[in-house]
């Protein structure tokens, strides 16, 4: 059995837009320079290293916009050439598989800007940003609200998606509104109640609409509600506390994707995984970390195909165990061989 992502194709196909677009040959790869813009798109780009596990096949064809502009005609080409559409930030909640993926991989880690307003105390920032560095910025500024996010591995754009979270705080509480990009190259501004957002989770993460259409939205910055005109001595305090205790309660040595499943209330995945004698379990470089059973690492030479199969015993463990069905928090995409 397979197991594969659809990857839906944007919007209607158009004509061929041959004459706004530069195709430069290299052997086997290819460039295709966007016209009126710095984007370049180019075909079998290896995605370990876009990774946080370091894993992963090539993607079909790769861009990295540095502008909104850049980003809307990356979208653009993507749906006059009918191709699908994977959005990558940090590639921290993230599997792609070894055989890496069709259509065309969007990345949005260039796509930085930040605004902290005092007047209101809302920070607005570009989907590419890292949230521990907005923690830290926030923190010196003596702006609260941000303590708990450093050490979310992740961008504003996959955070925002997610409803990333930790320390019983999440993206939900403090989201003002989310500017996206919808697949006909317009704009439109959400608020939290509009996103739809539960337990790491929202309705970004549905590719299709109401009617069964594709309806990919892409996050391209996000507002977020701060208290400012605290005591910055105070806010980089707390905001210490929480990323040593990151550090001394979860895996930082080896590539992980961070927590791989969620937790079914009222366990914790990572008491069921150790309590089920998985920790340390190993498949292939894949290895049930050590520290914190509910992470998995790149002990060194790891291939997707491992992780998934550890991900896939995991499930199949606990189950027989405590007939809990662990939930993958972690997003596999591509294709996957399982085992008979």
């Amino acid at each position: 059995m397979k197991i594969s992502q659809a990857l839906g194709n944007v919007c209607t196909v158009f004509d061929s837009i041959t004459e706004k677009q530069e195709r430069q040959d290299l052997g086997d790869s290819k460039i295709i320079y966007l016209k009126d813009t710095d984007c370049a798109i180019k075909s079998q780009v290896s995605l370990s290293a876009f990774t946080s596990y370091r894993v992963g096949g090539a993607a079909e064809w790769y861009v990295a916009p540095r502008n909104l502009e850049a980003l809307q005609a990356s979208v653009e080409y993507a749906k006059t050439q009918d191709l699908g559409v994977i959005v990558l930030g940090a590639g921290s909640n993230l599997l792609v598989s070894d055989r890496g993926l069709p259509g065309l991989v969007i990345s949005t880690r260039h796509l930085r800007h930040s605004h902290f307003d005092p007047q209101t105390g809302q920070l607005t920032v570009a989907a590419g940003e890292s949230i521990p560095n907005l923690a830290w910025e926030a923190a010196k500024l003596g702006w609260e609200g941000l303590e708990w996010a450093v050490g979310i591995p992740g961008t504003v754009g996959g955070a925002v998606v997610m409803n990333a979270g930790a320390h019983h705080s999440c993206i939900a509480d403090m989201l003002v509104s989310a500017q996206v990009l919808l697949p006909d190259g317009t704009l439109e501004t959400l608020t939290a109640d509009q996103i739809g957002y539960s337990y790491r989770t929202s309705s970004l993460q549905n590719r299709e609409s109401s009617t069964g259409n594709p309806c990919q939205r892409i996050v391209t910055q996000a507002t977020f509600q701060l208290q400012p005109g605290i005591d910055p001595a105070r806010v980089l305090q707390v905001t210490k506390e929480h990323k040593k205790h990151r550090l001394n309660t979860q895996p930082y040595n080896f590539p992980s994707c961070g927590s791989v499943f969620r937790n079914p209330t009222p366990y914790a995945a990572g008491w069921l995984i150790e309590q089920t004698g998985l920790k340390g379990h190993q498949i292939g470089g894949a290895q049930v970390a050590l520290l914190h059973a509910n992470f998995i690492v790149n002990r060194g030479g790891a291939k997707a195909s491992d992780i998934f199969c550890l991900i896939r015993h995991i499930q199949q463990q606990v189950q027989e165990h405590w007939s809990i069905c662990l939930e993958p928090e972690v997003k596999m995409i591509g294709e996957f061989q399982v085992a008979a």
